[in-house]
């Protein structure tokens, strides 16, 4: 009798598995014809070769159940991935460095010349309040007129932040890096700390130790950045415009940069990474100065050098002078024109336009 009934749940077993496999394969072919349209590739959204939108595979999910068992239900679920344009194969700093005129391309207020000095100024401030648009002249008060509407509230707030905590009393000199990664580097530590101008001497471009694409992180486009062919000129336009060189050096002579007083404007001077300062460099200097090492080695890389140097400089400055940033409101205004000018390419055609209008209202009252 038991084996009976053995025999019985057996073929009743049995018939259920295939009955169920039965369901699945029917509801598997309705689901298929139903659901098709999501495997068919998507259509492209553009010709152009450098975008490309293109169906990707997500991972399926699963759904339904019953007393009978669970039926598994995948379907999958159509999304598009992004082909982005790939970049420059060369580093937008190198290429920046390389090239005079794209340095002064991105500075578009007026600019004071260096026979003037600092005039009457107690530190040197570049700009002057007027920026070329067209065949006319417009200040700053009226280029942030011009743009404002074209510019969102959060990223005015931002340049309002970072103009805040700018300044001209110290700067940084780089003299003769080879490696565009450490470049990169300290530019992007100035502008994260408020050194608003940086000066770069004597780059070696045929020399590259590395790539070092998104280093900066777009940190050039803020700052102002100035080439020199020679220390002897760089050193000369500086000490004109009231700075004191400070360059970095392992010596006897040596000056701790804790001892020093960093609210006079002080031009820091960092070297190459393997020669360090030059000893054109050392002999037209005002002082050398150095980090304190405790450890085995003797120096810091010449990027990291650079940023503590600049961050103590903020640090004895906001001890001595109560803030960093120390622009009056006339030169906070002429800044915040002179980085809405900068937002993007389109900014310098709206001034325009704006110059034009400027113009021919005169002419319509008239």
């Amino acid at each position: 009798m038991s084996v009976c009934k053995t025999l019985i749940r057996s073929s009743i077993s049995l018939f259920e598995f295939q009955s169920r496999n039965s369901y699945r394969r029917s509801f598997s072919s309705h689901n298929s014809s139903n659901f098709s349209h999501f495997r068919r590739p998507l259509p492209l959204l553009s010709h152009n070769s450098a975008f490309r939108i293109e169906p990707c595979r997500a991972p399926s999910r699963r759904y339904g159940s019953s007393t009978q068992g669970t039926i598994s239900l995948e379907m999958e679920i159509p999304d598009v991935a992004v082909e982005i344009p790939e970049e420059k194969s060369k580093d937008t700093v190198e290429e920046l460095l390389c090239n005079r005129d794209d340095v002064l391309k991105l500075m578009k207020m007026e600019r004071r010349l260096d026979i003037e000095g600092r005039g009457n100024r107690e530190r040197w401030f570049p700009y002057l309040d007027k920026a070329k648009a067209g065949n006319d002249y417009l200040s700053s008060l009226e280029i942030l007129e011009a743009l404002n509407p074209y510019i969102m509230d959060s990223r005015k707030e931002r340049f309002r932040n970072a103009v805040k905590h700018r300044t001209y009393s110290v700067c940084l000199v780089v003299e003769g890096l080879s490696d565009f990664g450490n470049v990169s580097a300290t530019f992007r530590s100035a502008d994260a700390l408020g050194i608003q101008s940086v000066h770069v001497v004597a780059c070696d471009s045929s020399k590259r130790y590395r790539e070092n694409r998104h280093v900066s992180m777009g940190a050039e486009k803020w700052l102002d950045i100035e080439l020199w062919d020679s220390v002897h000129e760089c050193f000369k336009v500086l000490k004109s415009r009231g700075y004191r060189i400070a360059t970095t050096h392992l010596g006897t002579d040596t000056v701790s940069v804790y001892n020093m007083d960093w609210s006079c404007p002080t031009a820091i001077v960092v070297g190459n990474e393997l020669r360090g300062i030059s000893e054109v460099a050392l002999e037209s200097s005002d002082l050398h100065c150095s980090i304190p090492m405790k450890g085995m080695v003797d120096s810091f890389n010449v990027s990291v050098a650079a940023g503590l140097l600049m961050h103590h400089a903020v640090c004895d400055r906001t001890s001595r002078l109560g803030c960093h940033g120390d622009l009056t409101s006339e030169e906070s205004q002429i800044l915040l024109a002179e980085f809405s000018l900068r937002h993007n390419d389109n900014t310098i055609r709206i001034a325009h336009e704006y110059a034009k209008r400027k113009i021919a209202e005169p002419k319509s009252k008239l």
